[in-house]
């Protein structure tokens, strides 16, 4: 009875009262009338329906109200996700209790000019809060978990037998299951893990990971499967491969890099053209499908990168092992090669499966060193002419990517410093120079061939896929920058790249350019995985996907078993077609999912470590710039991109908050905050374990402006 209704609700035109369901499912008899009241409570109940103010009953996407996945940022607002809908901007005074990943259902409340959807959270339908994390306080003989996420307010008992010893003590940091509901709001649950005291150095990150349910352990039986890994190639891998180990090729990794998936090749041909080599590690070869380490990287969908740790995808002994393009050692590829003219137009390729030697393990570094002051360090006196060519080629690529509408947003990021007791001593600019884009530029190359290659063959294939912005964000931040008064020429309604990155080059004699640019880049739509292509707008490639990282991708390592299976195998059969058609959109969806996880999971960290560093700076004084207004204050970023919130109640007069021009403006004195300002702030508070961290402004005779309580010193 339950699908017969669901599929008369979803073809019904209108909402249908319970008497007319009754009718229409010809029901004439009390028991299975009774039996639909209760299906259509619990359908409620579940979400699965909507039921009026009229006691009408219609599917969700007939009603005003939607329902998806809540998003919730840091800083208190959230974004729910529905499907074929643009995201639903909710409010902090909206949420409703609304948690993270929470399963809910939104009224729209107002759509704004620009087409941004605001609402309001009207009830949860399902909590994600099956595994939560917390820290331990023992009360006599009762374990209680005190959830890490403020906004879960749950009272959480560890049920534990009479005869048990947990060795629990107070500040353990601990990952429980929500098992049995004693009274509204309180629960036992079950001792998962003890991720370790909450004092012990680097526990506070692990809370953060297995917040994110991130696996930072891999189990047995993929551990097992390591056994079978061989250290070294042998003749038999060989077998059909083409033998590149006598050609010049090497690495370009950062200091610490362990974990080697690319490595690149130049060579010059006698018409003047480019013969770029790309050589990806081949993990595919070792990690077959279906496989414990398939699997257990599958569920990971990436390796996470930390402040002081990376979360790998695949155990060290295969990520830094046989799949690591270490120097001096035969090591299986496959290559990408392509021939480039003297404008960057790729004319000719080949991919194919290669064995390779890398010469040398060069580091960034000491690659621009080469590159960008001509001084050549120890040990890369042969590859220095090799380097300037590759540079040269770089350049060239660069300016046909820009020339077709490569938007290069040019966003900074921070590194943060730690001891070794993970405590952050310096929070500085991640250095980018002329040998990362280098081989950026090399990568897209790569990515690029080996898409087109297989889109044109008309096969199953993921793609990374980058959407046009939604013309009403663009609109949005034109209208932005008229009340700015700065002038936008050209056709308003064009929103190719080519438009997009004219934009953002005439953006760039403004004081206030990297806000705008940052404000831009806000507009614009999400990366994800998807089997089709859609095209990529920020390189303004036709046709993209990632095939260059399949020792931290899980995608990557997808891409190069469509290869084999495809290029290299010839298994062009219906069934096995027809299978990865099916298992695409799954493998899409999964790491679409998981490299937002893993994103998050570091931003988190980022601001926890921030917060703690900024501990040891409170009263200290700082320039900084405004990157955000709400009717609750405003967030200021210093240089190094630490960004704290100055409360509105922590300003010399009674300001309100002008949506149109993003400010905050003072009723009695007129003083006006706006995005991009300059201001001088002092820090008053910080809190590792809220993340945040609170400014005041300082006026310019050194007084801070507004009250500084004195519980936040």
């Amino acid at each position: 009875m339950r699908e017969k209704i669901l599929e008369i609700l979803k073809n019904s035109n209108k909402a249908l009262s319970i008497e007319e369901l009754d009718n229409e499912l010809k029901i004439d008899n009390v028991e299975d009338t009774k039996k639909l009241f209760d299906l259509m409570k619990e359908l409620e109940e579940s979400g699965e329906i909507y039921h009026t103010n009229k006691d009408r009953y219609m599917t969700f996407d007939k009603s005003p109200l939607k329902r998806g996945i809540i998003h919730v940022n840091k800083k208190g607002f959230g974004f729910v996700e529905v499907n074929g809908m643009e995201d639903i901007f909710i409010p902090i005074d909206n949420m409703n209790n609304a948690l993270h990943n929470d399963d809910v259902i939104v009224e729209i409340t107002e759509t704004k000019e620009d087409g941004r959807l605001e609402g309001r959270i009207v009830r949860v339908v399902k909590r994600d809060l099956n595994s939560i994390v917390g820290e331990i306080v023992i009360e006599g003989d009762t374990i209680r978990v005190i959830p890490d996420d403020k906004k879960v307010k749950l009272d959480l008992i560890i049920k534990k037998n009479k005869d048990d010893n947990l060795g629990l003590v107070d500040g353990h940091k601990v990952k429980v299951t929500l098992d049995k509901l004693i009274s509204e709001g309180k629960y036992y649950c079950i001792l998962d893990k003890i991720i370790g005291h909450k004092n012990d150095p680097g526990v506070d990150i692990l809370s953060i990971v297995y917040n994110y349910d991130i696996k930072d352990q891999f189990d047995e039986e993929t551990i097992a499967e390591l056994d079978d890994i061989p250290e070294e190639i042998s003749e038999k891998d060989k077998e059909g491969r083409r033998d590149l180990t006598n050609e010049m090729i090497f690495t370009i990794d950062g200091d610490d890099t362990k974990d080697i998936d690319d490595a690149i090749s130049l060579d010059i041909l006698p018409n003047g053209h480019y013969k770029l080599g790309v050589h990806i590690a081949d993990v595919s070869y070792y990690v077959k499908e279906g496989s414990a380490l398939d699997n257990e990287a599958h569920l990971r969908g990436t390796s996470v990168y930390l402040v002081d740790r990376v979360i790998p995808m695949y155990p060290h002994k295969l990520s830094n092992g046989i799949c690591s393009l270490n120097p001096k050692v035969e090591r299986l590829a496959i290559s990408c090669v392509m021939e480039l003219d003297e404008k960057g137009k790729m004319v000719d390729y080949e991919i194919f499966e290669s064995v390779i030697k890398s010469r040398i393990q060069m580091t960034y570094k000491k690659v621009n060193k080469v590159i960008e002051e001509d001084i050549i360090p120890e040990g890369y006196e042969e590859y220095a002419d090799k380097l300037k060519e590759m540079n040269k080629l770089s350049e060239i690529v660069r300016k046909a990517k820009d020339e077709r509408g490569y938007i290069n947003f040019d966003v900074d990021e921070a590194k943060i410093l730690v001891d070794e007791n993970c405590h952050p001593t310096d929070v500085v600019l991640r250095e980018r120079g002329r040998g990362e884009n280098m081989i950026e530029d090399f990568m897209i190359c790569a990515n690029e061939c080996v898409a087109s290659h297989i889109f044109y063959m008309n096969l199953p294939f993921l793609y990374r896929v980058h959407e046009y912005p939604k013309e009403e964000k663009i609109q949005a931040f034109l209208n932005y920058l008229q009340t700015l008064g700065i002038q936008v020429n050209g056709d308003i309604k064009d929103i190719s790249p080519k438009s997009m990155q004219r934009l953002l080059n005439s953006l760039k004699k403004e004081e206030k350019y990297p806000i705008l640019s940052s404000q831009l880049l806000r507009s614009m739509q999400k990366a994800i995985y998807l089997p089709d292509n859609l095209g990529h707008y920020g390189l303004a490639s036709k046709c993209y996907t990632h095939f260059t990282s399949p020792i931290r991708r899980y995608p990557d390592t997808t891409v190069h078993r469509l290869l084999r299976t495809y290029l290299f195998k010839h298994d062009l059969d219906p069934k096995t077609i027809s299978a990865w058609e099916m298992k695409l959109v799954e493998i899409a969806d999964h790491s679409s999912e998981m490299e937002r996880a893993s994103i998050d999971c570091e931003r988190d960290v980022e601001s926890m470590k921030m917060a703690e560093y900024m501990m040891d700076h409170i009263g200290e004084v700082f320039e900084g710039i405004i990157t955000g207004c709400a009717n609750f204050g405003m967030f200021v970023q210093l240089p190094n991109l630490i960004e704290g919130l100055v409360n509105i109640t922590d300003l010399n007069d009674y300001y309100h908050f002008d949506e149109t021009s993003q400010s905050l403006i003072g009723e009695h004195k007129k003083k006006r905050y706006s995005l991009g300002d300059k201001v001088t702030v002092k820090v008053i508070n910080a809190s590792k374990e809220d993340k945040t961290i609170d400014f005041v402004i300082v006026e310019e005779n050194g007084e801070s402006n507004g009250k500084e309580e004195e519980n936040k010193n």
